[in-house]
């Protein structure tokens, strides 16, 4: 990445016609973005943005260098190449990279001073920006050879132009001087600095798919010493051996991580590959309680010593598993020809029916008599959808056949519903050599019993949630719906209010009208309570005995004395007589709390405290009356109910 000349006053001694300085200078930049290709990779390691400020001050140390290398060629002007660097910084680099190189560079300029020092920071901003431009001209895609071709040819017109336009260097004739092997310079300086990133992200790119290869495989791969001691493994096998990171298993050898038994033989195997320099191939091992197939070669050097070996393991623990179930699939096909109670059929690897017995028939009333020997699974399909013998199947019916036809070759296992509702299990199992083995079950009874067993359990729920006498949420549903609406207002920040409402001297109405009409009255008040709510969201519970609970998310407190009003209103309008009342009447007292933000978040049962709080001052106070206490204990409104 070349550069330019700049009339500096002072500071450098003139070394006129000393042109092998140029060969110093091209040099020293090439050694810089070789020296950025030695130590990318390590820097890849890093974050993008580190890698990117690293590549920009080892680009700007470049320009720098170049300008302490530079060539006299007049009094006061000379000749470097540091325009060069900063214009690959951005093309490579891109703005991260070409912020940090212009910074330095300019900064550095700015200091050494001189007559040309606007010219020459003009100069580079310039060639800055040149490389950026070829950046965005290449986002989409790699830089390529004809790419930096172009840069080199850009850079070269702008330092022309730079010359011809400059105040200082028109008026020092640098462009008739050295215009062209200045020029020259900085284009050669740009093509062998871009010919070297180019190489180091080709290389980059060909490591990060190797790297990527070997720890993203799905297989267990390793590379072993002599002394079968572990030199790198991927992540497959730190995952088979419960470590957290490949670096934990380096320096490690198979009697770290199993019993010793089995290490020996592994070991024994592994020390015979390094002796003899035969590999091993599809070993079977059993590690971990999974089974696997190990192939391992040896390693040599240059000279052709064993230096290692690497190995690949492969988990066939399914695959060995569908052997071993294959093999009693077909055991039991043989015993189950003569008749079963469930119904068989063979396909072959295209689809046609091998065998079938009667029973696999007879499961299928509608469409048996097309499920014969050599039928094909697309027509016995076909004429389900025509008899419609399973409901439930989408419009698109070719579709619909296409793909059961494609999943019939794979192990599954089905559950389907017939027209007259009865149910069948469908299990099917891929055998060796391609062919699938079905096996229909008729599952109508369990099915059946699954379904009652479910409402059953629904019922139950609900009997579990629900108070028995008046129907309304019992107090364990209602302490998992507060917990639950309290946490939601919290993150919302919605005001949260509470309703706690007692019968006022409900044991002198029991005592006087008998436990039946008490527990009519019971059934009373929680219809006035459920009145005087509308919102899906609001709960109306028994808290017990004669209190209830009403809580209202997303309710102020003005909100919660309007549903509390209404619902005294509603009971004074029942008009309920109790002779042991000072009312002559059935009332209800009646404690509000109302909270939001803070106080739903560390503490919500202080709503429950300050509404039970305010109840027992209600009743206190002279009963038939609502009271509102806030969560801090402030007293706020105080109304009799009736």
């Amino acid at each position: 990445m070349m550069s330019w000349l700049h009339v500096v006053e002072g500071g450098y001694s003139a070394v006129n016609g000393n042109w092998t300085q140029f060969g110093g200078n091209l040099s020293f930049v090439c050694l810089a973005i070789s020296l950025w290709a030695l130590f990318s990779i390590e820097c890849q390691r890093r974050s993008f943005r580190q890698e990117k400020v690293a590549f920009g001050i080892i680009a700007g140390g470049a320009s720098i260098g170049s300008i302490l290398l530079a060539v006299e060629f007049h009094p006061g002007i000379y000749i470097d190449l540091r325009f060069s660097p900063l214009a690959l910084a951005g093309m490579f680099g891109g703005p991260i990279a070409a912020a940090f190189a212009a910074a330095l560079a300019m900064a550095f300029r700015f200091v050494v001073g001189g007559t040309a020092m606007v010219d020459g920071i003009i100069t580079m901003a310039v060639a800055t920006g040149i490389g950026l431009a070829g950046h965005f001209w290449t986002r989409k895609r790699s830089p390529e050879l004809k790419d930096v071709a172009l840069l080199s040819l850009a850079l070269g017109v702008a330092l022309v132009l730079s010359m011809a336009l400059l105040p200082t260097l028109v008026n020092a004739h640098v462009l008739a001087g050295v215009g062209f092997p200045l020029t020259a310079l900085n284009c050669l300086a740009t093509v062998l600095g871009g010919f070297v990133l180019l190489k180091t992200q080709q290389w980059e790119l060909e490591r990060s798919i190797l790297v990527t290869a070997f720890s993203q495989s799905p297989d267990y791969l390793y590379v072993k010493d002599r002394n079968s001691r572990f030199i790198t493994v991927n992540e497959n096998m730190t995952r088979l051996f419960r470590f957290r990171t490949t670096a934990e298993m380096i320096g490690l050898s198979d009697f770290n991580l199993m019993s010793r038994p089995l290490a020996e033989e592994l070991y024994y195997l592994e020390q015979q590959v390094i002796d003899t320099g035969v590999p091993l191939i599809d070993s079977t091992e059993h590690i971990e309680g999974r089974f696997l197939l190990a192939s391992k070669v040896p390693l040599r050097d240059k000279q052709g010593r064993v230096i290692g070996l690497a190995g690949v393991t492969r988990d066939v623990t399914e695959r060995t598993a569908l052997e071993r179930e294959l093999r009693e699939s077909k055991n039991l096909l043989s015993h189950a020809m003569a008749g079963m109670s469930d119904g068989i059929a063979m396909y072959d690897s295209k689809g046609f029916i091998l065998f079938c017995n009667d029973q696999y028939r007879n499961a299928f009333p509608l469409s048996g008599e097309a499920r014969v020997v050599g039928a094909h699974i697309s027509d016995i399909l076909r004429r389900v959808v025509e008899t419609g013998e399973r409901p439930g199947i989408p419009d698109d019916v070719d579709g619909w056949i296409k793909t059961a036809t494609a999943s019939l070759h794979s192990n599954k296992d089905e559950e389907v519903q017939l027209h007259n509702g009865d149910w069948r299990s469908i299990r099917t199992r891929l055998a060796e050599d391609g062919t699938a083995m079905a096996v229909v079950s008729d599952i109508t009874a369990t099915k059946q019993a699954e379904i009652a067993l479910r409402l059953s359990a629904e019922q139950l729920k609900s009997l579990a949630e629900t108070d028995g006498l008046t129907g309304m949420v019992n107090r364990r549903a209602f302490d998992e719906a507060f917990a639950r609406e309290t946490a939601g207002s919290a993150r919302r920040n919605t005001p949260f209010s509470l309703l706690m409402v007692d019968i006022d001297r409900f044991k002198a109405y029991n005592d006087t009208y008998g436990h039946p009409a008490g527990d009519q009255c019971l059934r009373v008040v929680s219809k006035c309570l459920r009145q005087s709510v509308s919102r899906p969201a609001d709960i109306v519970a028994r808290y017990g005995g004669e209190e209830f609970v009403v809580f209202l998310p997303d309710t102020s407190a003005k909100g919660a004395m309007i549903v509390a009003e209404q619902f005294a209103r509603r009971l004074a309008q029942e008009n309920i007589a109790h002779s042991g009342s000072e009312f002559a009447r059935v009332t209800a007292s009646i404690g509000i709390s109302c909270a939001t933000g803070a106080v739903l978040r560390t503490n919500p049962n202080r709503l429950l405290t300050e509404a039970d709080a305010a109840l027992y001052d209600a009743k206190t106070q002279g009963r038939n009356r609502i009271l509102a206490h806030s969560p801090n204990g402030e007293r706020h409104a105080m109304k009799e109910a009736g």
